[in-house]
């Protein structure tokens, strides 16, 4: 193993190929991503991937592109290395192991828990360290402990929990080697971080009893150990510890619904720390510039899904049309859209890209916003065609196809046209437009009516009022 350069900043983020990127994850690789570009340092993407059993090539390739959306990746004026996988540094953990042993600061054990129990009678206890200095060779049930001193106190500089100090008395002499031969999380995770010349290790709160464990393996090995820094815990809306088994949490999703990498980016941020004058949405420029990690909050992190979507959506009005245009694409094509792939018209889709944009929360969205526009025939929504085509709206749809039939084709006019059809019936304008809405778009709600009816043209407003038309007459 060689040591670090000095005064290099080198990061890593490492996570395992076991399923979708977790949201807490990408928040803990922005954060070592955006420490090592203030100081032009290097980002290492490390998969630890020694667990054969759950591991699977997908997974890799899932976090690789999760992260390049998220903004993390190769050619973004930082260096990055990556991905690593951990099963490369296997010779490397079994020599570390050795080394150890050999300097008799590792000793073989073949007690069971059930042995521990025995000889202690407390089921919840820790290890009694009983093999020290029985003198056991490697064999089989035979794992690998780490001797752990038995006086004074291990103590962990971290720049966001201060100096917290574990006395080594409470720690027992943990495993590091298991009786199969295959190295542990604790051992490997020091051994790469050595041979990747890790200068700050930047991951999550649960990993914090970990941190003077695995210092005592840094020095055990003659290295220095990491600056370390251990991020507040991300939980839900009952504070408990985000969960994949109990919420909503692979990035994956949040990309496949229509959410913007830059307003995730900027919400990820905030779980922890803030930027100044109590602002929360920033451009990433100014993320960059006020970052600290000095400055973030070691109190759980809460992640407010709703909080989420309304950056989204701030996100969403700041792009221009073209980009909006642009981003809405995925929704509007393929085997997920209601309308065969040929209806789709992008010059129809431009006039009322302006119109949706305004009204969304995620991207996708878009779909049973603008589906009225594709379709042959409006959505079949019984409940909006009971609500809207109410005594009186046969004669509302007959006036207003008659009064479209000849008139200027702007939403000047067709609102105009309307409002004089609802004013000889007695109506507000409101009430005169419900059951043309519904004929015309399926829907009681939806995007403004007569700039709609603009884009979708004459002759498809003028065949859906009279097939209400139709509908009505049979239903009487």
């Amino acid at each position: 193993m060689t040591a670090r350069s000095p005064g290099s900043v080198r990061v890593r983020f490492a996570p395992s190929p076991t399923g979708m990127l977790h949201v807490g994850g990408a928040r803990s690789a922005l954060f070592n991503w955006i420490y090592a570009r203030q100081r032009d340092g290097v980002f290492v993407l490390r998969i630890e991937d020694t667990d054969a059993a759950r591991n699977r090539p997908e997974w890799t390739d899932g976090i690789v592109t999760a992260l390049d959306w998220l903004g993390i990746g190769p050619g973004r004026d930082v260096g990055y290395e990556g991905p690593l996988l951990q099963s490369g540094n296997a010779a490397e953990h079994r020599d570390a192991a050795e080394r150890l042993r050999a300097t008799g600061r590792a000793y073989y054990c073949d007690c069971t828990r059930d042995d521990v129990v025995a000889r202690t009678g407390l089921a919840h206890r820790g290890y009694d360290s009983y093999c020290r200095d029985r003198g056991l060779d490697a064999g089989p049930g035979r794992a690998l402990r780490f001797r752990t001193p038995d006086d004074g106190a291990t103590m962990v500089t971290d720049l966001v929990r201060g100096t917290p100090t574990f006395e080594n008395a409470t720690i027992d002499d943990f495993v590091i080697v298991r009786a199969d031969g295959s190295v542990l999380f604790l051992l490997a995770n020091v051994v790469d971080d050595v041979v990747q010349g890790i200068t700050h290790v930047i991951r999550s709160e649960e990993h914090l009893p970990n941190a003077p464990k695995q210092q005592l393996l840094f020095e055990a090995l003659g290295h220095e150990p990491p600056t370390w820094a251990h991020l507040p815990v991300v939980v839900n809306d009952k504070r408990q510890k985000l969960s994949k088994r109990r919420d909503k949490v692979a990035l994956e999703s949040y990309r496949a619904e229509g959410y913007l990498a830059g307003a995730m980016r900027n919400y990820l941020m905030l779980l922890g720390w803030a930027p100044s004058n109590d602002r929360e949405i920033v451009p990433w420029s100014v993320i960059e510039e006020e970052f600290r990690l000095d400055r973030v909050n070691p109190s759980p992190a809460f992640f407010d899904e709703k909080k989420l979507r309304a950056f989204n959506g701030e996100y969403i009005r700041g792009l221009s049309t073209v980009d909006f245009i642009a981003a809405c694409q995925p929704w509007l094509h393929g085997d997920a859209v209601p309308w065969p792939d040929d209806a789709y018209d992008a010059g129809i889709f431009a006039a009322l890209a302006p119109l949706a944009q305004t009204r969304l929360g995620v991207l996708s969205e878009i779909t049973a916003l603008v589906d009225f526009a594709f379709l042959p025939q409006p959505v079949d929504d019984e409940a909006s065609w009971a609500k809207a085509m109410q005594a009186g709206a046969l004669d509302v749809v007959e006036a207003a196809a008659k009064s479209y039939a000849d008139c200027d084709w702007t939403a000047e006019d067709l609102k105009a046209q309307l409002a004089a059809v609802g004013e000889q019936r007695g109506l507000s304008l409101g009430k005169a437009q419900a059951p043309v809405r519904v004929a015309v778009t399926g829907r009681t709600v939806g995007l403004p009516l007569f700039e709609s009816l603009q884009a979708i043209g004459r002759e498809p407003t003028l065949a859906r009022l009279t097939s209400a038309a139709d509908r009505l007459r049979a239903q009487a």
